[in-house]
């Protein structure tokens, strides 16, 4: 199963007011686990980059000013994605710029049902959150500390990493093991959970013997009934 984990960085929020795509950064995934392959490239919007989002992401426009335009790199892109199912943090904003741009240049778009979203996946498992990228990798043990600004490549790879514990993470044995953990609430720092305690004398049967007789009368009644295998065990015991 090929699945392609990606990111993009852009001028602002809107692509309807003129915002446009900035960087990409892709992660391929086979089974679930990086391939090693990835794609990425800085892409020159042709304009001005505002302050804020420069303060987000550190791309100048003198920087990007060299650098391929969409139109350069929308082939390569759409080649390297192929059918794969697509994974973003918050994906409905990063499709809304890809699929912007592809427009503008006659292609179609990626469609709906290709998307997963790790944002809608993490507010499901944690209602509570917070289901920040950073606060995830807080959360799952992650390290993030290159992350001193958005890239979009080094998200996409921090991001491959959460979307595998928002699978059921790196524990195969699906949490079985001998020494769980869970998060602190309030911390998210892992801390030890307690073992269940066995009571030291089981507790008494609650019905009377009358009440067990009725039960016996009434599965002798039932053909073939399962509890019947349950007896003659108990029985033979």
């Amino acid at each position: 199963m090929r699945e392609i984990v990606f990111d993009t960085e852009t001028t602002g929020l809107s692509p309807q007011s003129g915002d446009r795509v900035v960087e990409i950064g892709c992660v391929e995934l086979i089974n679930h686990l990086p391939s090693g392959q990835t794609f990425h490239c800085y892409i020159n919007p042709q304009r001005d980059m505002p302050e804020e989002a420069f303060k987000v992401h550190g791309l100048s426009a003198a920087f990007l000013s060299d650098k391929p335009l969409f139109a350069d790199i929308a082939a390569s892109f759409i080649e390297f994605i192929g059918d794969a199912t697509m994974i973003a943090h918050n994906a409905s904003f990063d499709m809304m710029f890809l699929n912007h741009e592809l427009a503008q240049l006659g292609h179609p778009p990626i469609a709906q049902e290709r998307i997963i979203d790790t944002l809608v996946m993490a507010r499901r498992r944690h209602p509570f959150g917070p289901n920040s990228l950073d606060a995830l990798c807080q959360r799952y043990g992650i390290d993030n500390s290159r992350r001193t600004k958005h890239g979009a490549l080094l998200d996409s790879e921090i991001l491959a990493e959460v979307y595998l514990e928002l699978l059921g993470g790196r524990q195969t044995d699906l949490g079985l093991g001998s020494e769980p953990v869970v998060q602190n609430k309030n911390t998210l720092e892992p801390v030890a959970r307690q073992k269940a305690l066995t009571r030291p004398e089981p507790l008494p049967n609650r019905l009377d013997a009358d009440t067990l007789a009725q039960h016996t009368a009434f599965v002798g009644t039932l053909k073939e009934a399962v509890w019947a295998d349950y007896i003659k065990e108990a029985d033979q015991a």
